[in-house]
């Protein structure tokens, strides 16, 4: 059995550019159009996010369930989840570009609205960046237990250290079923002060952890074609897919019954969300958006022929990469720059967070074993059929 997956230095070189593009970007936005270039800070930076509590989230779900089918690639998560220090770094910076994104922060502005006013004792700058703090304590507390712990499982073979694992991801569910709801209240929601649903965080968190599935089975893919994880097979591909195929009809649902409620209650506070999201340029993303993220996955992954299908994975793991930007450039850009335009200062921030995610995440993937060890699942992980 394998692995140990290495990085050649001429893909560090490409991925590294990548990110001397995207600071270059971030630096020459800052200096001609501040305000969009703060926006597309937090979009990238919230974009991450996301996928490192989505993949973590799965990890965890894998143990509590203690599935056997996908023990062999439960390093992939693992070191998805060593973006989240660096995540944690990057997000303190927006304490430069508060008020360029939230209306709220503005000096003198909870004195002109009663609203605000009213949230201002949570709705503040030193709270924000208190809670932001505490929260990522809280998931790199969490996620560098599981990953030692997994580590250990490797040079001892009882299920110790798997129970310990099990115990660790039933705390972290729960820990993020909290957390996760107040940063994206804070870091998204809060961006339309006056403006808030109850199906939010829950949309959003779905958002998270179906697209992070994407990205592992991507992963899984890429690597498989480069010679890991040989033993991968039609079965883990069917797997990786129902998970994407499900978790497509639970955003969906989500996404539908956020605006059904919205709708159908017609409360002018509420209904400007949509009212600004349905017109005009926008209105081509807010398609776009049901037609990435649902319907190509949704139609494609049906037939049994092809949702087992390594190409046809990696294409709607790509769309769907594509289409959780899509979703969260229409809930940050509206109520923050105001205006459809995208240029370099998106494609360039984007692209340097990205970079420095596939960095992070080959560099950890490349420290430790590919494939776990003394994982007490693992024989059926290899010969699933």
């Amino acid at each position: 059995m394998d692995e140990n997956y290495s990085v050649s230095p001429t893909f560090k070189f490409i991925i590294l550019g990548i990110v001397f593009v995207g600071i270059i970007t971030i630096g020459l936005g800052l200096y001609i159009n501040p305000e969009k270039t703060w926006a597309n800070f937090l979009l990238s930076n919230y974009y991450f996010i996301s996928i490192i509590v989505g993949a973590t989230f799965f990890l965890a779900i894998q143990y509590i369930t203690q599935s056997g089918w996908s023990a062999m690639f439960i390093r992939i998560p693992h070191a998805i989840g060593m973006y989240m220090p660096v995540a944690a770094i990057t997000i303190l910076f927006l304490i430069f570009g508060m008020h360029s994104i939230y209306h709220w922060s503005i000096p003198g502005v909870a004195e002109h609205s009663p609203e605000i006013e009213h949230k201002s004792p949570y709705l503040n700058i030193p709270f924000f960046f208190i809670r932001l703090v505490i929260i990522f304590a809280l998931w790199i507390l969490m996620t560098w237990l599981l990953r030692k712990t997994s580590l250990k499982e490797d040079h001892e073979s009882n299920l110790k250290y798997f129970y310990k694992s099990e115990y660790y991801s039933k705390i972290y569910i729960f820990i993020l079923a909290i957390t996760f709801s107040l940063l994206t209240f804070d870091l998204i929601m809060s961006i339309d002060v006056y403006w808030f649903s109850t199906v939010f965080a829950v949309k959003n968190f779905v958002s998270g952890f179906y697209h992070a599935v994407s990205v592992i089975t991507l992963i899984v893919i890429l690597l498989n074609r480069n010679g890991y994880f040989r033993d991968l097979n039609k079965t883990h591909l069917r797997y990786f897919s129902r998970y994407i195929f499900i978790l497509g009809i639970i955003w969906a649902y989500l996404w539908f019954i956020q605006y059904l409620l919205i709708w159908f209650a017609n409360i002018q506070e509420e209904t400007i969300y949509y009212v600004i999201r349905t017109e005009g340029k926008w209105k081509t993303f807010f398609f776009l958006n049901i037609i990435l993220n649902w319907a190509i996955p949704f139609s494609i992954l049906l037939p049994a022929r092809t949702n087992a299908n390594k190409l046809v994975l990696i294409f709607i793991s790509i769309i769907l990469i594509i289409g959780h930007w899509v979703d969260l450039y229409l809930q940050i850009m509206p109520g923050s720059v105001g205006e459809f335009n995208i240029g370099y200062i998106e494609i360039g921030v984007f692209a340097g967070f990205s970079g420095l995610f596939i960095f992070i995440v080959s560099r950890a993937l490349g420290r430790i074993p590919l494939i776990p060890k003394n994982h007490p699942y693992l024989g059926e992980s290899i010969n699933l059929h």
